[in-house]
């Protein structure tokens, strides 16, 4: 069965390469470019080009930027003496969200997995550990996810920070107006361990 004009068959193709894209998905995506505007067309080529040329890493934190800092680095009023360390760039964007936090980020680039392959070497954990020591962090926040790799990560780097300043981890367990019933044993272990006190 013929899949159309071999330029439609390539744009599906590619398509489907993207994370949670599958083919019949990609297949509705292309035929949807296909029967919009030029000009809509254009803009979203456009907008590709543009994020691959325009968006690099900051230089301080890995951040996703625009230039040398982001703008998080770059903005005066941030708590300096704050790091939270996350894992990917987009783990930042849920954080900012809450507006609860106004310190600085460190992303990391991913989390240990011996068994992929992924050490400390291939993270930027040696770059957290200069800004550390360099002076002024009261805090470094460990936000990595609540995964074995996460928290593998989180307690390796809590190790190697914990004499420099203080390292905390966000609180894990039940979300908000959950059901005890649908709670799995290792989220309500988790829960059960970071039990807090009531004033």
């Amino acid at each position: 069965m013929s899949e159309g004009p071999a330029p439609l068959s390539r744009l599906t193709a590619e398509l489907s390469q993207l994370p949670g894209i599958g083919r019949r998905t990609a297949q509705r995506l292309a035929f949807h470019i296909l029967r919009s505007d030029d000009s809509d067309a254009r803009n979203l080529a456009q907008a590709i080009l543009e994020v691959k040329e325009k968006v690099g890493l900051c230089e301080v934190c890995f951040n996703l930027s625009e230039g040398p800092r982001c703008r998080i680095c770059d903005d005066a009023s941030r708590d300096e003496s704050l790091i939270c360390v996350v894992e990917e760039p987009a783990d930042v964007i849920p954080i900012e969200r809450t507006h609860e936090y106004r310190g600085l980020y460190h992303v990391l680039g991913g989390a240990l997995s011996p068994i992929d392959g992924i050490d400390e070497e291939d993270l930027r954990i040696a770059e957290l550990r200069r800004r550390v020591e360099a002076g002024g962090i009261a805090e470094v926040i460990l936000a990595t996810n609540p995964t074995t790799t996460g928290e593998a990560t989180a307690m390796h780097i809590a190790d190697l920070l914990r004499s420099s300043t203080s390292v905390t981890r966000l609180a894990s367990g039940l979300p908000v107006g959950a059901d005890l019933e649908h709670a799995d044993e290792v989220t309500l272990g988790k829960a059960m361990a970071g039990r807090q006190t009531l004033s």
